[in-house]
């Protein structure tokens, strides 16, 4: 038990160590207009609402509210920031710590701004593409902020399962889980519990 702790601590203590230059790296973003306020605010809050919906409240883990599920924003960008290769099962306490040690130093808006800037959104026209501005240029030719609520929870659909789904054509897997985001961010449905990140209440 010892032994996990101290793993989980290295990794807090490593995001630590690396939060000058991650928060310096979200402000560069945030001041390119690809920061998280830059979706434009009902899109923002789409977002969150499906992505991480206690992401406001918590310091980095969530184990409670309906359709977090076992990875919060945070701990989904500490994947692609505190591993070069994250590999499940132990990974996870060390992952969870470097999350922790991220919200420790960053604010939200920071945290964000990275996430949406390593988040693998699949493929496009030119090949596999990382990051939110990124895939709404690539596949649609405008920024998050001007793209119709449709468009935007298509993206949002994909951030899931991005090797699965396929923007670029018809992908009835895609429809599906688009359509269960229209329905929960206009309020006709909610995620079964904690776990319900494939939002089968909305089914």
């Amino acid at each position: 038990m010892g032994g996990l702790l101290s793993y989980g601590a290295l990794g807090y203590w490593d995001a630590v160590r690396q939060s000058d230059a991650f928060a310096e790296r979200a402000n560069a973003l945030i001041a390119n207009g690809r920061g998280p306020n830059d979706l434009g605010g009902e899109h923002l809050e789409q977002l969150i609402l499906v992505q991480d919906p206690g992401y406001r409240e918590h310091g980095g883990v969530d184990l409670s509210t309906p359709g977090a599920g076992l990875t919060t924003i945070s701990q989904s960008l500490s994947k692609r920031l505190g591993f070069d290769t994250f590999k499940p099962g132990i990974g996870k306490i060390r992952q969870t710590g470097f999350a922790m040690g991220l919200e420790s130093r960053l604010d939200k808006d920071q945290i964000l701004a990275l996430f949406l800037d390593t988040v693998e959104m699949g493929r496009g026209p030119d090949g596999w593409m990382t990051g939110f501005f990124t895939a709404s240029d690539s596949v649609y030719g405008h920024t998050p902020s001007e793209l119709s609520d449709a468009e935007f929870q298509r993206l949002v659909a994909v951030m899931i399962a991005p090797a699965r789904y396929r923007l670029l054509d018809e992908d009835a897997q895609l429809d599906n889980r688009a359509a269960r985001i229209a329905r929960l961010v206009a309020g006709d449905c909610s995620p079964i519990d904690h776990g319900d990140v494939w939002l089968d209440g909305c089914a």
